[in-house]
């Protein structure tokens, strides 16, 4: 079996396809790498920014008074760039970086409530839902080019042998059929991964020389899943190529058919089946949404109606303010998390769908791990999730600690006017969860593992029945 498999290297090493490979992976990659040189520092730029802003608004509203911290709430809470950027772009550009945590209704001066979570309704690039440009990452290094590559490498591999008579001299001596094979495959896979690694390594090496992007232990524990990831999706193609070129004699046909399958798997499939599932995927209607939007706030003026509008001060009336107030922002919450469930609903019946196409399920994986994409979104809106119930806990602790105040939330006469320290309000921080990556594509990793054993127990059974 080694001798096999230094035998396909030797040959691989020698031949043109080898050496343009080289040069194509080579170029790609470090191209990807001074993009994200170039682009990545401006990303940083404008959070940090956003960063300070938000810090900044925190510490003028604490020192002002706690009232008005809870009455115009932390602000915009902003997403953190990955550093792992560019090795999956993820369409981050159609996804919003940001979730209001402001925005206070308001009647009069005297009652402006308190602040709600609001997210975003559309994308915040409705009008171009294409990107001007093919987005060179990884993504697409290793799901187009590396597959193509893949199949270049291995269509010749067993009808090649045929054609020059010398597989018949291969088996005719007591050598396992099973043992060419997996001999053939290694071969094959060291011969693709040597210009692979060489062009990832030149791309890590160009990216962790610049002074202003460190990458931590985490990220490069990403980039060791993405690498293995990577090695995986090109052995699916690697043994389709085993499979075709065992089935077919003639290497010019092997060739024609692998290339059909792999316009069919990785170019026609993913976008023809993504076109499709919008027709089958659960919706709501603007229309529908805020015409129960304002149903449901309609029933709630009218159940507080007598006892919020109007001019008393009682104690009574400010504890039904405060109550109205409390049960308009947590509805206005519940109505924006139901219509982003449903988006999310959406969005991953389609996935479930396109999930026969193994590209997508790479892509979708290198999203995760790389802290891009519709994942990583969602890990961001849990994050502000959480952190609005910690800031709320926040103001009412303090709030409670005024012994003078009545404990009224979003009343200005019923709650604290004394300022609080901005070191003690709790501040917002994106972070990225490794192992809930892990549980979100567990499924996808364990579908491109079965396709692996399925494309190599064809392969090992078409090879076993041949006539050579």
């Amino acid at each position: 079996m080694w001798h096999i498999t230094k035998r396909e290297i030797y040959d691989n090493l020698n031949s043109l396809r080898f050496a343009l490979t080289t040069v194509l992976l080579l170029a790609l990659m470090l191209t990807n790498a001074i993009v994200h040189l170039r682009e990545h520092p401006n990303r940083v730029e404008k959070y940090n920014k956003a960063v300070t802003a938000y810090q900044n608004r925190l510490a003028s509203y604490a020192n002002e008074s706690l009232y008005l911290l809870a009455q115009q709430g932390p602000g915009d809470l902003h997403k953190k760039p990955s550093p792992l950027h560019f090795c999956a772009e993820g369409g981050d550009s159609f996804l919003s970086g940001t979730v209001n945590a402001g925005d206070p209704f308001g009647y009069s001066e005297d009652m402006t409530g308190v602040w709600k979570l609001s997210y975003p309704s559309v994308t915040p690039n409705l009008e171009n839902v294409r990107p001007d440009a093919i987005k060179l990452d990884w993504g697409f290094i290793i799901g187009y080019v590396l597959s193509l590559v893949a199949l270049l490498f291995t269509f010749d591999i067993i009808s090649g042998e045929r054609e020059r008579g010398t597989l018949r001299l291969m088996l005719a001596n007591a050598i396992p059929r099973h043992t060419v094979l997996i001999g053939k495959f290694l071969g094959a896979l060291i011969s693709v991964s040597i210009p692979f690694m060489l062009s990832v390594l030149m791309n890590l090496l160009v990216i962790s020389t610049a002074s202003n992007l460190h990458l931590n232990a985490e990220a490069w524990g990403r980039l060791g899943i993405i690498f293995f990831i990577s090695i995986l999706y090109m052995s699916l193609f690697l043994v389709l190529g085993l499979l075709v070129s065992t089935r077919v004699r003639q290497s010019a046909v092997s060739l024609v058919v692998l290339l059909l399958v792999w316009v069919t798997l990785v170019v026609f499939m993913p976008n023809t089946l993504a076109s499709m599932t919008g027709e089958f995927s659960p919706s709501m209607l603007s229309g529908e949404f805020w015409k129960r939007y304002r149903q449901l706030h309609q029933e709630l003026d009218e159940k507080y109606e007598d006892r919020v509008w109007t001019d008393e001060s009682d104690t009574k009336t400010l504890t039904a303010r405060s109550e109205y107030f409390a049960k308009h922002a947590a509805l206005d919450e519940r109505l924006n998390e139901d219509r982003l469930s449903l988006q999310i609903d959406q969005f991953r019946h389609a996935r479930s769908i396109i999930r026969v196409s193994p590209v997508t399920i790479v892509q979708h994986l290198l999203e995760s791990f790389a802290g891009t994409g519709f994942e990583r979104h969602l890990q961001f809106v849990e994050n502000t999730q959480r952190y609005a119930l910690q800031f709320r806990e926040f103001i009412v602790d303090a709030d409670r600690a005024d012994p003078e105040s009545l404990h009224l939330i979003g009343v200005r006469e019923g709650m604290s006017e004394k300022p609080v320290s901005p070191k003690s309000v709790p501040k917002f921080e994106d972070t990225l969860n490794l192992n809930e990556d892990f549980n979100t594509t567990a499924m996808e990793l364990l579908l491109l593992v079965l396709f692996v054993m399925v494309l190599m127990s064809a392969a090992y059974l078409a090879f076993v029945r041949v006539e050579v």
